[in-house]
């Protein structure tokens, strides 16, 4: 091909040529979607018209479950997303069987600590759930006690990490009262992020770790943006290299076209 690409840039050009999108278009930046419009990713990806960011990275930054799904090698053993009361039940055989007993529900559309709930067992969860309280889908984990919680902005060459605490919350989020403090990733846990956003073509992100007494390493949420609350980097900074990022991205992908 020696036609150029049509780049688009935002979210107005492109419900107005929507259609006229063809194979090898780009789409350079993240795509604004209203709830239950994140189908038309699929459509796009399926035409051959191409994200930055990756369409598959936009809509695991949308949904826990689907980050659940993706990425269950990389989190807490015994991880699972339940769709229905039939996939509850299942999980309450499994919970059962392997002794755990206090449990985290995370609900599919709610950030910054605010959608997370602790459980004493995963029959109260089957409660709860079974008198309608908690909303399909969801994703259920092990409570892991006495853990670190690190929050990771990985921007290009760019990396901070820093660790989240709060003593009179087991939530760490800093909107829900925690508090952060820099810290250092190990080669371990720098690779094991740097694999999380290979997997799914992320060019940039916000993840958060979950390291255990033992020096296990898990990951609990990967996202294409986050708050900056803790961190080092300003938000100006953060624009700037995110816009960048994407610039580099669009550059490569419009010359391979052509």
């Amino acid at each position: 091909m020696t036609d150029l690409p049509r780049i688009i840039t935002d979210n107005q050009s492109l419900f107005a040529h929507y259609q006229e999108l063809q194979r090898g278009d780009i789409i350079c930046g993240r795509v604004r979607l209203r709830p239950k419009e994140e189908y038309l990713l699929l459509d796009l990806s399926r035409r051959g018209i191409i994200g930055i960011p990756s369409f598959i990275s936009q809509l695991c930054s949308r949904s826990k479950t689907f980050q659940a799904r993706l990425y269950e090698w990389a989190m807490i053993p015994g991880t699972t997303v339940i769709y229905t009361i039939h996939d509850l039940l299942e999980t309450v055989n499994l919970y059962g069987k392997d002794g755990i007993e206090e449990v985290v529900v995370k609900v599919d559309d709610k950030n910054g600590g605010l959608g997370i709930f602790r459980y004493r067992s995963i029959e109260e969860v089957y409660t709860q759930s079974a008198l309608g309280q908690i909303p399909f889908p969801y994703v259920v984990q092990p409570l892991i006690e006495a853990c670190r919680d690190l929050r990771i902005i990985a921007l290009g060459d760019y990396w901070e990490a820093y660790e989240r605490h709060n003593p009179d919350n087991f939530r760490n989020n800093l909107h829900c009262g925690g508090a952060a403090r820099p810290v250092e990733l190990t080669d371990e846990q720098r690779y094991l992020c740097t694999r999380a956003m290979a997997k799914n073509d992320f060019p940039y992100a916000h993840l958060d770790l979950l390291v255990t007494e033992d020096g296990r390493n898990f990951l609990t949420e990967i996202n294409l943006r986050g708050g900056l609350r803790g961190a080092r980097i300003t938000p100006d900074d953060y624009q700037r290299r995110i816009k960048a990022i994407e610039k580099i991205c669009c550059e490569r992908a419009a010359a391979k076209r052509t």
